[in-house]
């Protein structure tokens, strides 16, 4: 311990306290900054007691292990010199600086003397220059030289630059010019230098109005001694063509005063294409996104509408000869009418088709002619493009493309225009269209399944549906019979209605007595199908008992029901003379449901069920609890 503090105040009196040169211990292999003298304080901004706590390391950064080898070196060999080191200050700031080493005799020690090579080279240049100075003429010519040597680097680096650059004083007349300036503008030196640059290739915006030159940001770096940068205005060929480009005007100062400014810009042309490549691209990628998007919609549409013909309840002749004309024409590319009246499956009937056919994996389009504002018929059946007509805001595709590869549905097709006929007509021929506000013919493969409940031949003798038009659609025609001539299949019909309520509004157990589906059979149906299914669902969500009754609504819809002929009435009359023991029952339970649901489930009482139907109270609870009856769905 006494030798090692013997050796720092040998080390502090080396260094000597006044010293012009920094002057530092440190120790290598603790790592650790000893002392230093004043120069070397300032030098490296130490503000704090000697030896520092922190490791000499820490002030190397990325030039430690040069470092390391030079140390090695000095206590090796004793001395060592070095110009390649780089110190840090107490802000972390660089220095590059040329270091003497020496090895401290008895110790391991090393006493590093740093110059700062920035300023070493500061004063190297001036006291050059001094000589030069001194040297007279002679000096002076070499001077000159020196410049003229620099003058033609600089040269050599603007006319190596991919940029272009021109100079401006400030008046805005051009001062100089490189060649990749010429180049990009076409304008020579001789064509530019002395003369204004605004005026010459900077006058005119983009879109062709006047660029006035108080607005112009390169000339406003005369002004406000500011760095303006533009990325997206036009230079002006000489040819007259409209250059993209970007630029950066930086002011010129001389003796504190603004003398003009240096521009530099960059051709943007293929950037520009690139972007609008990149544009297109993604629009394209958002149409097609758009058109799946819509697919999904319409595959979702399908799965929930149960597709097939499986799901085409019945079992009557008239069903039975339906089946077959499906599974014949199915397979097939040919287009199909279906016609009928509303409310008998036409929709159900195409989409059996479309998931027979091979066009199975694509979607099945379904187009609502009665529902489409007239004006608007062939952007929905075609698309438009972006600008076609007010509310066009961007591309849109049709009906057709959506199709493309799949089926499109028209329903009601005897609500199109009659203008708009044509063009359907031709892309049935051809399968070819142009969407509105676009000269590009787009080719498409779609089968076409039509589906009315008009009568187009009546329409065409009175001129408001095309003739050829309905022999191209009218390729395979189907009947949707209407339910009063299925009336057998009344019974599958409702049960099957029946199930799908129940799930759909959380009923389980609701069931229809046979009495009241021969009822249901009584019934014409104007409404078809779709009639019956409205008419079981308002049953299974008003129902109280789990049965569901149809005499009432029937009976308030007179207009509904056509005259029984003779038959059917003495039929009827039978069957209400002579009832059936089960009848009886089913009619003794529905009257005392009836009376649970007058008193909301009271059964004694004044007012109470038992009382309405003259029985006692045990009698009725005794019969309530044999039927299953629960009284709590009537409260």
């Amino acid at each position: 311990m006494y030798e090692q503090e013997r050796a720092h105040a040998s080390a502090s009196d080396l260094m000597g306290r006044f010293s012009p040169l920094a002057m530092i211990v440190i120790d290598p292999y603790e790592d650790r900054l000893i002392s230093a003298n004043q120069a070397a304080c300032e030098l490296l901004c130490i503000d704090e007691p000697l030896p520092l706590a922190a490791p000499f390391s820490h002030r190397l950064s990325a030039s430690l292990p040069l470092w390391v080898s030079f140390t090695d070196e000095a206590l090796v060999q004793k001395t060592a010199w070095s110009d390649d080191l780089v110190i840090l200050d107490m802000l972390r700031q660089p220095y590059r600086v040329e270091v003497y080493a020496l090895r401290i005799e008895g110790s391991g020690l090393l006493l590093l003397t740093l110059i700062d090579r920035n300023k070493a080279e500061q004063r190297r240049a001036k006291a050059e220059l001094g000589r030069q100075h001194r040297q007279g003429e002679v000096g002076w010519q070499r001077v000159e030289q020196v410049f003229e040597r620099i003058e033609k680097q600089n040269q050599l680096i603007l006319s190596a630059a991919g940029e272009g650059i021109y100079g401006l004083d400030a008046e805005g007349k051009t001062t100089f010019v490189n060649p990749a300036a010429e180049r990009i503008l076409g304008w020579s030196t001789d064509d530019m230098v002395g003369h204004d640059a605004h005026l010459m290739f900077h006058h005119t915006h983009g879109d062709g109005s006047h660029f006035p030159v108080q607005q112009c940001p390169i000339h406003a770096s005369f002004s406000d001694g500011q760095v303006h940068h533009v990325d997206n205005e036009v230079f002006w060929h000489k040819n007259g063509e409209a250059i993209p480009v970007e630029y950066t005007s930086t002011p010129i100062f001389e003796m504190g005063r603004l003398v003009g400014a240096v521009v530099l810009f960059r051709d943007i042309r293929e950037r520009k294409r690139a972007e609008q490549q990149l544009r297109d691209a993604l629009a394209e990628v958002e149409s097609l996104k758009q058109r799946l998007e819509l697919e999904n919609e319409y595959l979702q549409e399908e799965i929930k509408a149960e597709l097939n013909h499986r799901n085409i309840v019945g079992n009557s002749p008239a069903v039975a000869k339906l089946i077959k004309q499906i599974e014949m024409v199915a397979p097939t590319t040919a287009n199909v009418l279906i016609s009928g009246e509303s409310g008998t499956g036409k929709e159900l009937i195409a989409r059996a088709i479309h998931a027979g056919s091979t066009r199975s994996y694509r979607p099945l389009i379904r187009v609502n002619c009665a529902a489409i504002p007239r004006d608007l018929f062939e952007s929905e059946f075609f698309g438009h493009v972006k600008g076609a007509f007010t509310g066009a805001v961007q591309d849109r595709n049709g009906r057709f493309e959506l199709a493309h590869g799949g089926t499109l549905f028209l329903d009601e097709v005897g609500e199109i225009p009659l203008e708009l006929q044509s063009k359907l007509l031709r892309v049935l021929q051809d399968q070819q269209f142009e969407r509105v506000g676009d000269n590009r013919t787009r080719e498409v493969d779609v089968r076409v399944i039509a589906a009315t409940n008009r009568e187009l031949r009546d329409m065409i003798d009175a001129g408001h549906f095309r003739e050829d038009l309905y022999f191209r659609l009218n390729v395979f025609p189907i009947d949707s019979v209407p339910l009063r001539k299925r009336i057998e299949d009344v019974p599958l019909l409702a049960r099957h209605f029946l199930h799908r309520a129940c799930l759909k509004f959380n009923k389980p157990g609701v069931r229809i007595p046979p009495a009241q589906l021969e009822t249901l059979q009584r019934y014409s149906w104007p409404g078809n199908i779709r009639e019956l299914e409205n008419v079981i669902e308002r049953q299974v969500i008003v129902t109280q008992n789990r049965r569901l009754s149809f005499d009432d609504l029937l009976a308030e819809s007179p207009l509904h029901n056509t005259p029984l002929n003779v038959e059917e009435e003495r039929k009827v009359s039978q069957a209400e003379i002579l009832l059936t023991e089960q009848a009886l029952c089913q009619r003794q339970m529905d009257n005392t449901l009836r009376a649970l649901t007058i008193t909301r489930g009271k059964i004694s009482g004044g007012g109470g069920a038992a009382e309405l139907l003259g029985l006692k109270p045990t009698t009725l609870s005794s019969r309530l609890q044999k039927w299953g009856v629960d009284l709590r769905e009537f409260r």
